[in-house]
């Protein structure tokens, strides 16, 4: 299946120092295929235009978006109505952090997780100086990279009035059982928000089995173009009170989103849910992404199984996260003794095996590591990694010279 892939990755023809480049870095963002590329310059070159206006293009670009919002919807087990566009993750957890601290005062209290991004940390925090809210963060074991479900429980509690978690770790590939912590946030009438940024490109996302009332993710950790969306209960997104300008739309999701949207992107990130669907087969769009996310996770898993296994049989390398066994992406964290995580990296790029290597925003997972300044180097499968890339990898990895 990765053959047939490839062919759609014009990034994979690139050679660095006489090597063909081994994309190892889509936990930081992943290549984008023809058909992506293709629809986003088709809506630049043929409908470019802003919204809500009586001639041809203006309509165009209406049509275009409320179909990608249907399409993201399928991705999500949506409504289209319950989505909305921005930049990224990042700036729209900000814009839902304001409109949901408004509500907040002195004495509530928003729980987060060590194993965190800090897009899903920072946010909340900012509501510590503008609205007095307390934040409570969630312990992560370091000897197994998973959470201390224990320790968050104590900590979701009736003052808790958001709870909100990673359902994927981008540091260790850790995957957390959010429907267990959406229930628990529930229990004490706590909204539940999900971060699925490093998620959303391995398993099939479906917030109706998440049982969440928020969910973002981010269009190019899934092969798409640099575009965040927003999920959100339709009741809630109606009703919040989003920072927006009074000519603005006021229903919901126009009434989530700032400013005029980037409208290629929208168009690119539905392309991108449609070539994932045209891996997989089905009467409907969801059906075909359930079919395709079926099948890569069998090949992911067996590309997690080989890369965990040769890395751990070197002797100086140390592996960080929970086994391939346990709930977990296809992405790996490590580092070589005496050799930095930039260096590895560079190292590594000598060979054409681009990976990413610090703190990945995650700083409080390196902190717990011990392992700051340097942080860990990177190593994420995706849709078009081979066997043959993980074995250069693990060859490669093994023949980086040590510091005496």
């Amino acid at each position: 299946m990765s053959q047939a892939i490839r062919g759609h990755f014009p990034a994979l023809e690139r050679r660095h120092n006489g090597h063909f480049v081994a994309y190892f870095d889509g936990p930081g963002g992943t290549q984008v295929p023809r058909p992506v590329v293709e629809a986003m310059a088709d809506y630049l070159y043929h409908h470019n235009a802003n919204t809500h206006w009586a001639y041809p293009t203006s309509a165009e670009t209406d049509a275009a978006i409320e179909e990608s919002r249907r399409t993201l919807a399928d991705f999500l087990n949506a409504a289209p109505t319950e989505i909305a566009f921005g930049p990224n993750m990042t700036t729209l957890t900000f814009h839902l952090a304001r409109a949901l601290g408004r509500q907040y005062q002195l004495g509530d209290e928003i729980v987060v997780t060590e194993l965190d991004h800090h897009a899903n940390v920072a946010p909340w925090q900012a509501l510590e100086h503008e609205r007095g809210v307390t934040l409570r963060m969630g312990r992560m074991a370091p000897e197994t990279g998973q959470l201390d479900w224990d320790d968050l429980q104590r900590k979701i509690n009736r003052h808790t009035r958001l709870v909100a978690v990673g359902a994927a770790s981008n540091a260790l590939g850790t995957i957390s059982d959010v429907r267990r912590i959406g229930q628990a946030a529930h229990a004490q009438g706590a909204l539940f928000f999900v971060d699925a940024v490093h998620y959303a490109p391995h398993a099939l996302i479906d917030v109706q089995e998440f049982d969440c009332d928020f969910l973002a993710c981010s269009a190019y950790k899934f092969y798409g173009p640099h575009l965040g969306i927003l999920w959100g209960r339709r009741y809630l997104l109606q009703s919040l009170d989003f920072p927006r300008l009074i000519p603005a739309p006021q229903e919901a999701p126009e009434r989530v989103e700032t400013g005029t949207q980037n409208h290629e992107g929208i168009v690119g990130a539905a392309a991108a849910v449609n070539f994932l669907a045209s891996l997989g087969h089905g009467a409907t769009r969801r059906e075909c992404l359930r079919h395709a996310f079926h099948a890569l996770d069998a090949a992911s898993t067996r590309l997690l199984a080989q890369l965990w296994e040769g890395l751990s049989s070197i002797d100086d390398v140390r592996l960080y996260g929970p086994p391939p066994e346990a709930p977990r992406t296809p992405t790996i964290s490590f580092t070589v003794s005496n050799v930095t995580s930039t260096k590895v990296a560079q190292c590594l790029a000598e060979r054409g095996l681009f990976l990413s290597h610090g703190d990945f925003y995650a700083a409080t997972v390196v902190e717990r590591l011990g392992l700051l300044p340097e942080g860990l180097v990177r190593a994420g499968c995706a849709c078009y990694t081979t066997e043959d890339e993980v074995g250069r990898l693990i060859d490669s990895v093994g023949s980086i010279p040590r510091t005496a």
